[in-house]
């Protein structure tokens, strides 16, 4: 990447771009795309939204390499695959921070919500050998706009 482009790209871009580097991706013209439609997307995009936004741009580009490229950011723990709905769709968040989220049930916009606080998590014994690795709270109900 120029000097130039470098310095016009937000640390958060820098970042998934260094995590798809360590997973031995190179930095393309469509993977760069793909990462500066994703990083500040708070909308948790499917790969088929984020593929739909950038085809007329990219029109050689992919589906594969949309949803290649967001596998690997998830593999390097840049981003996060959400699966809130019933019909167990990949929705990809790229805070990794933790979170939660509310979910509308008509719509099925996905909103980041602050953590509220966090209850004590059952000792060890109660979880049976289970390795807690996140804990998520998810409020489903209506957005502002379906109520």
């Amino acid at each position: 990447m120029e000097a130039r482009e470098a310095s016009k790209t937000s640390p958060r871009v820098r970042s998934a771009l260094d995590a798809l580097e360590r997973a031995h991706l190179r930095k393309t013209p469509q993977r760069l795309a793909i990462v500066r439609a994703f990083v500040d997307d708070t909308t948790h995009p499917t790969a088929q939204q984020i593929f739909d936004r950038l085809r007329r741009a990219m029109p050689t580009m992919s589906f594969a390499t949309v949803y290649n490229t967001l596998d690997a950011l998830e593999r390097a723990g840049s981003c996060r695959v959400l699966r809130v709905h019933d019909d167990g769709s990949a929705r990809f968040d790229p805070r990794v921070d933790a979170h939660d989220h509310a979910i509308c049930e008509t719509c099925g916009a996905v909103r980041d919500i602050e953590p509220a606080k966090r209850a004590r998590l059952p000792d060890e014994g109660d979880l049976d050998g289970f390795e807690v690795r996140a804990v998520e709270r998810v409020y489903r109900g209506l957005c502002a706009n379906c109520r």
